[in-house]
Formats: structure tokens, C-alpha cells, sequence
């Protein structure tokens, strides 16, 4: 992730709010994909704050009163109150529990940086109303008890049916479990099932990869998945998740599959495969934004040689890695990019490069007056 520049040159980070040097409010402008200060030029309206763009904006709903976002919107804006983010939220949290609002900020944080390196890639998204089958939208849950109503007389009836939510895509819904925002929960969870690289942004990226096959692959490129990964059909998802779940993963796991997870079935190789793609994306424009590599053999990001792209991941993921340890923290990059997986990788890529919508217009500048 790349950081912006304040107008008072002060850095602004991709979730700040506010300018911590001239305490200018800031927000993310759709029109010229930065991070900027806002500039207020009427009650709720306010200017982008890039010189380049100067696009008018008003704060999304949920930055204006949920206090949960940090997206704008352009005006004259068809879109409705929700910006390009919020706008795919179909269940949100129970907000009078605990601290569902600090969980669901943590989620929406998530899921913004999601959004902005699936724009870097160019991949189209959206939901019934764009004509989008699957429709995408987000349900973000907790689990619940039975509740029960008592008549006068005693009597009892159960209102609803103890419910555990499941995190995971069916249809263009993307299911995120609430007690995956909560940091100790989420690391009991990591440690129980020896899940390295378990987070709240891997179980977007992760869900968001079976939206793809959806969306993508399935009834359009299912012979050229299938030369890769496998026959998705033949052991069916039921009876691999069931051999999984009993035997354990493929005993040379991470020879072949970017994670053991990943060795389950084509399905979820397809979408651990996605994911390792979108973290080697992320990497990578860190890395070039931050100067901590060098990026010569990379034009952009992404770029058109995957292999020049796997080489320049595997020195930063060495650089990163290497100062955590320093730190005592444990590794940031822990999927092996072996021959097998970088072959995989490359159905990814050659999928994104075939789907990639053209590049967003440079913004016009600011009027002079």
C-alpha cells in the first residue's frame, strides 16, 4: 500500500481521517484514487484536496455517521449515500453488542484495501443493480443464541435458532464472522488450525478468489482451470472436504500448493492460488511506493512478466521477513513460490490481463480561479 501527501505535506496513511500535523479532515477521492485532505467548501461538500483533481466530494455515509469508513463520493453522484466500497454491504453488525462497531470498523478497513488492489488489477465487480450474476455483496455476522418469549402462563417459545456463521462465499455473498475482527479470537484460531497466514484481509482475499471462479471461470474457462488444478467435478467438493478433514492435507503440500489448505480441492487451490496473487500484488506496490526494493525489473505493478514480478517478490518477501525477525514478530510472507505454484499463479495472471478493464482517466486539474 502506498502512503499520500497532506497539503501541508504531512504523510497520510490509507485509513487516517485526519491529518495528525494540520489536523485537516481527509478521505479517499474515487476520482483520482488518492488519499487526500478534504477541503470544505459548503456544510457536507468538500473539494479533493489533490491539486490534480480538485473533485467535489461528500463523505460516505458510513465515514459521515457510522464512523466505520473513510471513502468519499463524486458529485453529481446516481450512487446513492454508500460509496464504492459500503455500497456491497447487505448485513452489517449488530451495533448495540459490545464492541461490534471497533470489529466492524477493523472489517471495513479489510476490505477497503481489498477494493483498491482489485481496481489496481483492473477487475470488475458488482452487484444486481450493475447487472453483475453472480451479484456481489458482504454479510458481516456473529453468532447467535436461541432467543425465547414466556407468556404469562409459563409457557415458552424459541424466536429464533442458535446460528454459527460460517466465513465463506455461496453466490456472490462473501460471509465474514465477526469474531474473526477480534484479535485474540483470530489468533486462538490461527494457532488451533496452523493456519500461518491467517487474517481478516486473506479471509477477504480468499473469499473473493471463489467470487472470481464464479464470476470468471466457471462455464468460460472451466477446461483451461482444470488442465491446471484439477477436475473440480471428480471427487466432488463434499467428498475431498471429508478425506481433508480425516487424512489431513497432501503430504508434499508445499511442493505443489500454496498452502495445505490449498490441497483440499481444485476449488480451494484456485482461490489460496487467487490469494497468494493478491498478497504478491500488495507486496510488490508497497514496496515500490516505500522505495524498499529495487523495482527496475518492473515497469508497474502489475506487470506483464510474472516471472520478473515472482523474482522481485521473493527479495522483499526476504527484506520483510528478515526485519520482522529483528523484531521479534513472526514472518509477514510464508507461501513457498515453488514451480508448481508460479505455474498456477500464471492461470491467475493470464485471467486478470484478459478481464482487465482500461485504465480509470487522469484527472482534469484544478480551475486556476
Amino acid at each position: 500500500m502506498r502512503t499520500f501527501t497532506c497539503l501541508c505535506n504531512e504523510t497520510l496513511f490509507f485509513d487516517n481521517t485526519r491529518c495528525v500535523s494540520c489536523e485537516r479532515e481527509a478521505g479517499f477521492c474515487p476520482a483520482c484514487q488518492q488519499l487526500v485532505a478534504l477541503v470544505e467548501v459548503e456544510e457536507g461538500q468538500y473539494r479533493c484536496g489533490n491539486p490534480a483533481c480538485c473533485a467535489t466530494l461528500v463523505k460516505c455515509d458510513n465515514y459521515r455517521i457510522e464512523r466505520v469508513c473513510n471513502r468519499c463520493i463524486v458529485l453529481p453522484n446516481a450512487g446513492g449515500s454508500l460509496c464504492d466500497c459500503c455500497r456491497f454491504n447487505a448485513v452489517i453488525p449488530n451495533l448495540n453488542v459490545g464492541d461490534n462497531r471497533s470489529k466492524w470498523r477493523r472489517i471495513e478497513s479489510a476490505k477497503r484495501r481489498l477494493f483498491y488492489h482489485l481496481d489496481l488489477l483492473g477487475l470488475p465487480l458488482g452487484d444486481a443493480k450493475d447487472g453483475f450474476d453472480p451479484p456481489l455483496s458482504f454479510d458481516f455476522k456473529e453468532d447467535t443464541g436461541p432467543m425465547w418469549s414466556f407468556d404469562d402462563n409459563g409457557n415458552s417459545e424459541m424466536l429464533n435458532a442458535h446460528e454459527v456463521v460460517m466465513t465463506g462465499h455461496f453466490k456472490g455473498k462473501v460471509t465474514i464472522n465477526l469474531r474473526e475482527a477480534d484479535p485474540v479470537e483470530r489468533e486462538r484460531l490461527r494457532v488451533q488450525f496452523g493456519e500461518l497466514n491467517r487474517s481478516l484481509i486473506g479471509h477477504f482475499r480468499h473469499e473473493i478468489g471463489h467470487y472470481y471462479w464464479e464470476l470468471l471461470v466457471k462455464g468460460q474457462r472451466e477446461d483451461g482451470f482444470k488442465a491446471v488444478f484439477g477436475d473440480h467435478n471428480t471427487p466432488t467438493y463434499a467428498e475431498s472436504m471429508q478425506a481433508y478433514y480425516q487424512r489431513g492435507p497432501h503430504a508434499n503440500w508445499s511442493n505443489y500448493f500454496a498452502s495445505a489448505y490449498a490441497s483440499m480441492h481444485p476449488w480451494e487451490d484456485f482461490a489460496e492460488t487467487f490469494t497468494a496473487y493478491l498478497e504478491m500484488v500488495a507486496a510488490l506496490d508497497t514496496a515500490q511506493h516505500m522505495g524498499i526494493d529495487r523495482m527496475n525489473e518492473l515497469d508497474a505493478v502489475p506487470s506483464d512478466d510474472l516471472d520478473a514480478m515472482c523474482r522481485v517478490y521473493a527479495r522483499v518477501g526476504i527484506a520483510f521477513n528478515e526485519l520482522n525477525r529483528t523484531m521479534g514478530l513472526k514472518d509477514v510472507l510464508t507461501r513457498p513460490l515453488t514451480r508448481p505454484v508460479i505455474e498456477k499463479m500464471a492461470f491467475v495472471h493470464k485471467l486478470i490481463a484478459e478481464v482487465r478493464g482500461p485504465a480509470s482517466p487522469a484527472p482534469t486539474s484544478c480551475p486556476t480561479s
